[in-house]
């Protein structure tokens, strides 16, 4: 069997599997289940029904509010999921999962709606997803960018327009703002693309299809020249569609390698100028016990981490082998997605949201670029081609599927129009559906890939434990406890950036009793010998500086003088709190 048979056969197999968990999310009649699908897109306000409709369904594991209001004054919803009676939310490692900060990355919020359907529902009948519940928290923002979500559904776009908010911006450099919007000329609900016959132009109709156009060789005449998307021009500068609503991007705007407007495009004139980065830049702030990030986006099939740019430099090596340990992980989860580096194997982002969570709060962090065509085609990506020939093999084989699988219903065909400025021109192509969403039938297998992944990541968060306490009595009131920390994941409960850098306070281990008094304390590195690192000040209260790190153990020895109870708490920021009682007799 070869690897594209093998890829086949697992895709239909999961298909059938996402289906079927798919379906156990309709609600059956008089029913007060949600009557979610996960074969649909959801508008912002059937987002937010549906997200309500979650928590009213299951008001033990969660919870809906609103963390702020975006430009336009719609909630920002996040999702806290937790059970309260396995301990506070505070006292636990969390998992911030969001989407959907371009507009037009929709498919983004699905799996978040998704991932908190799953948890929320198979709490209770899957044993790996009720131990995930009880012992982690999660803080699920579908959509950061409301606006553009709504614009995006409501409004005659592409699939690449939108990506930004609705906040004002003179694009264009001529004192107007939003003046020059793309325009539905035909005024079917869709933005296609305009085209002209010109003999010097640099495309000629494929050979093969006439819908679809391809480069002319230097020594060939032209036939056509692309006008662009639809529009005129509304302000009389000579130009189409340059100044839409908004034009900013909400992914440059936080404060980790910051840059101003002339090094990169879409910034504001600070870091999180935008309400809808403040909101969750003080939520994120708020709650330092988050301990992974997983942020969606939208498209080509990619797991993504920092640095952004390569002025960075690179991240600490023990943290890249646990940024690797979890993609090459991902890889295998998600097939034809691939884990790169921001900046090395795409390009650069100076202000990014991921980047920020690492390298300004220590949180590892993720970004996931959903769909990838080479998925929806089941084939292999081709590294041997020239751009121009992945242009036009691309766009043909997409047609096919378009053809086939859709049934002609992604593509709307070239016909004549008289434009107010180009004269005869034709308007047809790919309508916004295409190319970046992914087809809504493929949609289950996606959300629950992803899902499974920043699961994994989520599981994979620090679970620091207080695994055992040996007492040796030394004489009638002194005793030696020797305790051993462990934390059986692959992320330490301390990045290394954030201890090299001190971003955040360390672990703390103490030992409080009425009658009990720490005589001394330190760290064990040679358990057969007894070889202890003393510590000076405050031996009830061990500071682990690099905290603990992942599938680990760490020793330490007390010299306490007292009788009676006595409690060992550990307290770890990025890990939660785990505590033991012992008796000193």
């Amino acid at each position: 069997m070869n690897r594209q048979s093998f890829w086949l056969i697992c895709s239909s197999i999961i298909l059938i599997i996402a289906g079927a968990l798919c379906a156990s999310g309709f609600a059956a009649a008089g029913s007060k289940r949600p009557a979610l699908s996960f074969t649909k897109y959801y508008t912002y306000q059937e987002l937010t029904a549906a997200l309500k409709s979650l928590a009213e369904t299951h008001p033990q594991l969660l919870k809906l509010e609103s963390i702020g209001k975006s430009y336009e004054h719609r909630d920002i919803w996040l999702m806290t999921l937790n059970n309260p009676e396995t301990g506070d939310e505070a006292a636990k490692a969390a998992m911030y999962i969001d989407g959907n900060i371009h507009g037009n990355e929709i498919q983004a919020a699905e799996v978040c709606l998704y991932t908190i359907w799953y948890l929320a529902e198979n709490y209770g009948k899957i044993k790996k997803i009720t131990d995930l519940v009880d012992q982690r928290v999660f803080y699920i923002l579908p959509t950061v960018n409301p606006d553009g979500r709504a614009h995006w559904f409501d409004d005659p776009n592409t699939s690449h327009s939108q990506r930004g908010g609705v906040k004002p911006v003179d694009n264009d450099n001529d004192g107007l703002f939003d003046e020059d919007d793309y325009d539905d000329l035909d005024g079917d609900g869709e933005i296609l693309q305009m085209r002209i016959k010109d003999p010097e132009g640099r495309f000629k109709v494929h050979p093969d299809d006439p819908r679809l156009m391809m480069y002319v060789r230097d020594d060939e005449k032209g036939e056509y020249t692309r006008l662009g998307e639809e529009g005129i021009d509304n302000d009389g500068d000579g130009k189409i569609n340059e100044d839409g609503p908004g034009g900013y991007d909400p992914n440059r705007d936080w404060p980790a390698d910051w840059r101003p407007r002339y090094m990169q495009y879409g910034v504001g004139d600070y870091p999180l100028h935008l309400p809808e980065s403040q909101a969750v830049a003080k939520f994120v702030l708020a709650h330092p016990n988050i301990a992974g990030v997983q942020a969606y986006h939208n498209s080509g099939g990619m797991i993504l981490r920092g640095p952004g740019s390569k002025e960075k430099g690179e991240y600490p090596g023990s943290d890249i082998k646990v940024y690797d340990a979890l993609a090459k992980k991902g890889e295998v989860i998600l097939p034809f997605y691939r884990y790169m580096v921001i900046w090395k194997d795409l390009y650069t982002v100076f202000g990014g949201f991921i980047n920020w969570t690492y390298e300004s709060l220590g949180i590892f962090s993720f970004t996931n670029e959903l769909f990838s065509s080479n998925q929806y085609m089941n084939r292999e990506p081709k590294t041997d081609q020239s751009w121009q020939e992945r242009f036009e093999s691309g766009s043909k084989q997409r047609m096919v599927f378009n053809d086939l699988v859709e049934f002609g219903d992604m593509f709307v065909e070239w016909k004549p129009y008289n434009h107010p400025q180009f004269g005869e021109i034709e308007i047809g192509g790919w309508k916004r559906f295409s190319r970046r969403i992914n087809p809504s039938f493929m949609l289950p297998e996606l959300c629950h890939r992803n899902c499974a992944f920043t699961l994994y990541h989520a599981d994979q968060m620090p679970l620091p434990r207080i695994k055992n306490v040996d007492i040796v009595k030394l004489n009638n009131n002194v005793f030696k406890l020797r305790v051993t920390l462990e934390n059986r994941r692959e992320i330490p409960t301390v990045s290394q950036l954030a201890s090299d850098r001190q971003l955040h306070r360390p672990d703390i281990l103490s030992l409080e009793g009425e009658s009990a008094r720490v005589l001394s304390a330190g760290f064990l590195w040679n358990k057969w010998f007894g070889s202890v690192d003393l510590i000076e000040k405050q031996p009830e209260r061990i500071v682990l500086k690099q905290g603990i790190k992942g599938n680990s153990t760490e020793l330490i020895e007390w010299i306490v003088q007292g009788r009676g109870s006595a409690r060992i708490k550990l307290d770890c920021l990025k890990g939660g709190i785990d505590e033991k009682r012992i008796e000193l007799k």
